[in-house]
């Protein structure tokens, strides 16, 4: 979404602060603006100049329709749990950023492993800064993302800071979106 739009909301919504991560809520009648909605999940910004995300569940009260997840394939092997993970991972955005956390580079590793009951997946992941405060919101949205696929048993995603992220790990779609390339 290019275009900003104002909305007031309809109801009561839990929202995260950008940048620092904490938590916090905002009042039926109050008039935000729609920043982004990528993904999952809306970055507006209030009346007071604060940038917030509201969480897809809450799309709502917004006047929006939550989105649904489409997987990629229908196996629940590892090797379709994989495919369907990656998409997952590219629904997932930085909330101050347009791109998904997969063109940005952020994510070094996604193994899934066969298990009893389904698929064990263990995702290594960065972030662009080591102090993010959005870091923990970001690395949830990616377990309850991949958690929710068919042919999951269980999910770990661990933040690792080494090797840092640098602008070269963009793919060049990002680049591209971002006016660097």
């Amino acid at each position: 979404m290019s275009e900003r739009e104002v909305v007031t909301l309809t109801r009561d919504v839990n929202i995260v602060m950008i940048p620092d991560g904490n938590h916090g809520s905002l009042s039926k009648g109050k008039e935000v603006t729609i920043h982004q909605s990528l993904g999952d999940n809306f970055t507006v910004v209030t009346d007071h100049g604060h940038m917030v995300r509201i969480a897809g569940i809450d799309a709502d009260a917004l006047g929006k329709e939550p989105r649904e997840l489409h997987t990629l394939v229908s196996e629940t092997d590892a090797r379709g749990v994989e495919k369907n993970c990656w998409e997952v991972m590219k629904t997932v955005y930085d909330p101050e950023i347009p791109v998904n956390i997969v063109d940005l580079g952020l994510v070094y590793v996604c193994n899934v492993e066969p298990a009893a009951e389904g698929n064990d997946v263990k995702v290594q992941m960065t972030l662009t800064a080591p102090g993010c405060g959005m870091g923990p919101v970001i690395q949830a949205d990616v377990e309850k993302g991949i958690r929710s696929l068919p042919g999951v048993n269980s999910v770990i995603v661990e933040v690792v800071l080494d090797p840092p992220w640098s602008r070269e790990m963009m793919s060049e779609v990002a680049q591209v979106q971002l006016g660097l390339f």
